[in-house]
């Protein structure tokens, strides 16, 4: 991924590791484009960060996807970067649930359907551009889940396995595709901010920068705390793994 002169659209790009890879990019002279649900979030950014935009976005309504992809065209018709950041995450305790799946439908909706949606209505306009990259946010609880939130971990596995088809379908194209992992990261994502056990922001930010900085960059960006989940199946130890990140977090943390 070449690291200036492009035109970025970051949904969830509001808050937590959103804003934060949104403004890193900004310094480096990239027209930077942010999404999100809140208002106020998105201002809040904006201002601090003279030159970068904001749309709104319901990332859970297709119709709201497809108007939102019609303004991008227009208005940022010179695009050739979309991560698909967004996300929510909710504990759900399955024995006690009743005939209401707000939660996991929310989830759903939001972490899986929503960037198969929006990729697919800023495809054609992606196609248009000499060369372009997709940026699918997952997580390392894609590979080793988090019991207390089943669906959560689902839509992230999800993503892995569809980044994965397109980046077979987009072999010989000029859009790259790539995968960022994420560890737990102090963000607000589950009141995780303030939580000692998660990666400080800045340092995952920083990570992740100098391996974009890569040439080639990775297909999958992971940093060191998350390699552990990633590749606990291919290093023979998931069980213990499991084990252990469940006993550790009964919390969801």
């Amino acid at each position: 991924m070449n690291l200036t002169g492009n035109t970025i659209l970051i949904t969830g790009g509001g808050s937590g590791i959103g804003r934060r890879l949104a403004e890193e990019l900004h310094k480096l002279g990239n027209q930077v484009v942010i999404a999100g649900r809140r208002r106020q979030a998105l201002d809040e950014t904006t201002n601090a960060n003279p030159g970068m935009k904001s749309l709104q976005l319901d990332i859970e309504d297709p119709a709201a996807i497809r108007a939102f992809a019609a303004r991008v065209a227009a208005d940022f018709p010179a695009l050739n970067v979309l991560m698909n950041n967004a996300g929510i995450m909710r504990p759900e305790d399955l024995l006690a649930q009743q005939d209401d799946l707000g939660d996991a439908e929310a989830t759903v909706a939001t972490n899986l359907l929503g960037p198969i949606r929006l990729t697919a209505a800023l495809l054609p306009l992606l196609r248009k551009q000499p060369h372009a990259t997709l940026v699918n946010v997952s997580s390392g609880l894609a590979f080793v889940p988090l019991a207390l939130t089943p669906a959560y971990c689902a839509t992230k596995a999800a993503i892995h396995s569809y980044t994965q088809s397109l980046r077979h379908q987009f072999r010989g194209t000029q859009i790259e595709v790539l995968e960022l992992i994420p560890p737990y990261v102090a963000t607000h994502l589950m009141d995780g901010a303030d939580d000692p056990r998660a990666m400080p922001l800045e340092k995952f930010i920083a990570e992740v920068m100098e391996i974009l900085k890569t040439q080639p960059t990775p297909a999958e960006i992971c940093v060191e705390t998350v390699k552990p989940l990633r590749f606990a199946v291919e290093g023979g130890h998931y069980d213990a793994v499991f084990a252990g990140l469940n006993a550790a977090r009964p919390d969801g943390h």
